[in-house]
């Protein structure tokens, strides 16, 4: 079977390190080609209807973003596009944050940062600001140097620490268990679904 190729729109690192994992994980032959610009949902939103475009006439997209403060995943599709999705547009949102997928996977999660799984929200699709969540259960860990990693430094005015991409991206890579994460945030079972089935339109335009 030939592989199924598609290009990735993501919003940053981290983002791309899921969705790659993901991909792998189906056992599918997916083959990545571009990884589009990481600079949030602004650039994504801007190209949204250009990549939706190029789906029409044959080039498979993988957009990921994150839903923030939108009411649900079809009212920020709806905000975006200003015509159907193709089939080729494979256009999955977040709930509300990529880090809800990370908290979905509770065990893994706490045994990563070393705490009690009891400090995890158990309905992480519902937490209003995730990498928030995130960075204060991990404000809780008893790793020093994943601490200074992913919660800001004192007296920062960012809202991550200075590796936080890159401790979550190894997590993700190493330690994340997906099937786990999504018996507890539909928007990431949903994703899985999607991507366990996805067969490219060469129909054309």
């Amino acid at each position: 079977m030939s592989p199924i190729p598609v290009h990735l729109a993501v919003e940053d690192d981290l983002s791309e390190v899921v969705i790659r994992r993901l991909l792998l994980d189906t056992g599918r032959d997916y083959a990545v080609g571009t990884v589009f610009e990481r600079t949030g949902f602004g650039y994504l939103q801007n190209r949204a209807n250009n990549w939706n475009a190029a789906a029409a006439a044959g080039t498979p997209i993988l957009l990921l973003t994150d839903l923030d403060q939108h009411p649900c995943p079809s009212a920020l599709i709806d905000d975006w596009l200003d015509w159907d999705v193709h089939a080729n547009l494979i256009f999955r949102v977040a709930v509300r944050e990529v880090e809800s997928w990370l908290l979905a996977d509770r065990e893994g999660f706490a045994d990563f940062l070393k705490i009690s799984a009891v400090l995890i929200p158990l309905d992480p699709d519902q937490i209003v600001d995730p990498k928030q969540s995130l960075v204060n259960v991990a404000r809780r860990s008893r790793s020093r140097a994943l601490r200074e990693s992913i919660v800001p430094r004192p007296g920062s005015t960012a809202v991550q620490g200075p590796d936080y991409n890159g401790c979550l991206s190894d997590f993700v890579r190493n330690r994340w268990d997906h099937n786990v994460a999504a018996e507890r945030s539909p928007s990431l079972g949903r994703a899985w679904e999607k991507l366990m089935v996805f067969e490219p339109d060469w129909s054309g335009p």
